[in-house]
């Protein structure tokens, strides 16, 4: 049913906060707060030589030291690259030579633990699970090497929900590796998942920007609840090459960042074809520049429909609210509100049960593959059978207390391949999300998009619209974590037919721009890191 939804999570335009003071040569220049910093102003300030990349990197690594392990023990880092501050030095002499290849270059970011890395440089690639621990894969995930090219640095490896949330019923943002991750708004609250990791580090500045994969919320719901903006592509539009996978019919890897400007720019360089993946061959052929769609008066004159049944049947209080006013600041904004503009296939979403079908068998086809496809494992397991039995000859690593389940890894072992019921399955998939779904609905009203609150029966809708009441009711979400929570954030999200990312980016960045509601709360003191480039910069003068 999500194969054709296309969200867009706005969280907030950033505003630059400045460090006090900086050596006596340097007194008069402002160094941008990582807390917040945009790759715009990171780039002024590396063009300017007012830093260098490998002080970032340093800088990064000492934010994560703070609060990954320590303190608040947010665990959203899975591992570290040992070679960022080589990769580092490198982009620097080539900047003062040749100048920035791109906007990204020199800018470190953070991968899920999905997305595979040459194992040369020093990472793993293990989907959070000690299976995969010292495994070698072929080569760089297809994004990365996009990344690459555009002179990214890859500073590490962010937690996960294990296997992108596809083991079985187990708390989002914990894996066997990393742990459970949690959120920085709250004390021991669900950052969401499965890009549990990207979300928390891009939300507290402990990266520039961030990569996630979503298979079914798992760019949209982390974003939601870590108030930052995300991207969750249209399935083709950028390549699942070297990613772990779960189905290659709903996955796709996606930006995860703290303003929608630069998830547009991170977007930018990571879409496009690629000869490793068929479905990117089918995108339309000229791949936009996403930031050309950065216009505060995009929704001007635009139709957006709000779809209700199902969807906001059974949404908390301080989302309605907020999700309500919203709905003002669109139309302030120039937007005509369709309310309701109801998907006809809602109800036949909501009870179907065909994408559990399509996903269990593409996981274990394309599992199998996957790990057939390794260099070398040290583990020995090549297949999902495999995984099954090292997790329970293994459970002080993948069976901790709290953590036992199995039941998708087994329900999905139990298929048996390419079958009539599947393919009916994966049909009646796409149209009840597509032709029934979204695209009637835009169709029938003659809308430009469709907007939801990020919460409710749908999983994949989400961008920062809003906070939890201080005097919410805690709830419990898993065995060390709790939502909802005083000020943990939710989202907005807009949906639009396939490969309309372009006009969505706009609508979502409009409305970032009027609301900026990322900064009207912080985390919590004790998850906000203190090193800032200014500590970094003073030992190298």
């Amino acid at each position: 049913m999500t194969i054709f939804m296309f969200l867009f999570f706005v969280c907030v335009l950033i505003q630059p906060l400045w460090s006090a003071t900086l050596p006596q040569v340097r007194k008069s220049i402002a160094l941008p707060d990582l807390y917040e910093a945009s790759i715009a102003e990171l780039q002024a300030g590396l063009s300017a030589g007012h830093f260098s990349s490998v002080d970032l990197v340093k800088a990064y690594f000492a934010r994560i030291e703070e609060v990954n392990l320590k303190g608040p023990a947010l665990r959203a880092v899975i591992e570290t690259n040992p070679s960022a501050i080589a990769t580092a030095e490198a982009l620097d002499i080539e900047r003062k030579t040749q100048g920035p290849r791109s906007a990204l270059h020199g800018i470190p970011i953070l991968l899920k633990d999905n997305i595979a890395t040459i194992a040369s440089e020093g990472m793993n690639t293990t989907a959070g699970s000690f299976s995969l621990l010292g495994s070698v894969v072929p080569d760089d995930a297809g994004v990365v090497k996009r990344l690459r090219k555009a002179g990214a640095i890859i500073l590490g490896k962010a937690n996960l929900s294990e296997f992108a949330e596809f083991r079985g019923n187990l708390a989002s943002g914990w894996s066997g590796r990393g742990g459970q991750s949690t959120n920085a708004y709250f004390p021991n609250a669900d950052p969401c998942g499965s890009s549990s990791g990207s979300g928390i580090a891009a939300s507290i500045g402990l990266v520039a920007v961030t990569l996630g994969t979503e298979t079914d919320g798992s760019i949209t719901c982390p974003s939601s609840h870590n108030n930052i903006a995300g991207i969750k592509p249209t399935v083709g539009l950028t390549s699942r090459a070297g990613v772990i996978p779960i189905s290659e019919h709903q996955d796709t890897v996606g930006p995860m960042a703290r303003s929608m400007t630069d998830a547009a720019i991170v977007l930018s360089i990571i879409a496009g074809p690629d000869p490793n993946d068929n479905f990117t061959l089918a995108q339309p052929p000229v791949v936009p520049d996403f930031t050309q769609a950065l216009k505060n008066d995009a929704l001007d004159g635009k139709r957006i429909g709000v779809p209700r049944r199902v969807f906001l049947d059974a949404t908390d209080t301080d989302i309605s609210t907020a999700f309500e006013e919203a709905l003002a600041v669109l139309r302030g904004l120039g937007a005509t509100i369709v309310d309701p503009a109801d998907l006809p296939s809602a109800d036949e979403i909501l009870a179907s049960n065909n994408e559990t079908v399509v996903l269990d068998v593409d996981f274990k086809v394309q599992l199998n593959n996957y790990y057939a496809g390794l260099k070398s494992n040290p583990s020995g397991v090549r297949s999902l059978a495999d995984l099954i039995a090292f997790n329970n000859d293994n459970p002080s690593l993948e069976e901790p207390l709290g953590f036992t389940d199995q039941s998708i890894l087994i329900e999905s072992e139990a298929t048996d391949g390419f079958t009539s019921a599947y393919f009916s399955s994966l049909a009646a998939d796409r149209e009840l999300g597509g032709a029934l779904g979204i695209d009637a609905a835009l169709q029938a009203h003659d809308l430009d998009a469709l907007v939801l609150p990020a919460d409710g029966f749908t999983t994949v809708p989400a961008v920062p619209l809003g906070f939890f009441s201080d005097n919410v009711t805690i709830g419990r979400a898993g065995p060390e974590t709790v939502y909802p929570a005083p000020g943990v954030p939710f989202g907005l999200s807009f949906l639009g037919t396939a490969f309309s990312e372009f006009d969505l980016v706009g609508f979502a960045y409009a409305y970032e721009q009027k609301t900026r509601t990322r900064l009207a709360r912080k985390a919590f003191p004790a998850a906000i890191p203190k090193t800032q480039l200014i500590d970094v910069v003073m030992f190298t003068q």
